[in-house]
């Protein structure tokens, strides 16, 4: 399955009074790492793979995480993310964000591959991913 690893910092605007990572930061971490994921797989960024497929975006769905060990204001990390499930019209991916080598967040995420509803523009619907981005997802993609 396709994967991507994701060096930053954590930033002072990530950490709360404590100096620690205030919680719902990590899941914008892991919503950026999604981006870099699939823009990575696709070779471009995500305003043109949107425009490619013609589709409107990959809402998410459901979400969740655990948390191993706080991170703080200048730490290192990495985040290892993955595809780690496909269906007709969506996907999940695993995100692993590690400090020094140790495990600290592990989060999962499903998204839905969208479109507008033709019978309804004003509504999205889930639609099938096309042949070449299950494979791309895959890792199966040249």
């Amino acid at each position: 399955m396709l994967t991507n690893r994701r060096e930053l910092q954590i930033e002072w605007g990530d950490c709360d009074p404590a100096g620690i990572v205030f919680y719902p930061r990590y899941f914008a971490m892991f919503d950026a790492s999604t981006d870099r994921l699939l823009s990575t797989g696709f070779g471009m960024v995500k305003i043109k793979w949107t425009a490619k497929y013609g589709i409107l975006g990959i809402p998410m769905v459901k979400t969740g995480g655990e948390f191993f060990a706080p991170c703080k204001f200048g730490d290192e990390v990495a985040i290892d993310s993955e595809i780690a499930d496909l269906s007709r019209s969506s996907f999940q991916v695993r995100h692993v964000l590690s400090r020094n080598g140790t495990k600290s967040v592990e989060a999962s995420e499903t998204r839905v591959w969208t479109a507008r509803d033709p019978d309804d523009p004003g509504r999205i619907r889930a639609v099938p991913m096309p042949e070449e981005v299950v494979a791309i997802l895959r890792g199966q993609a040249g």
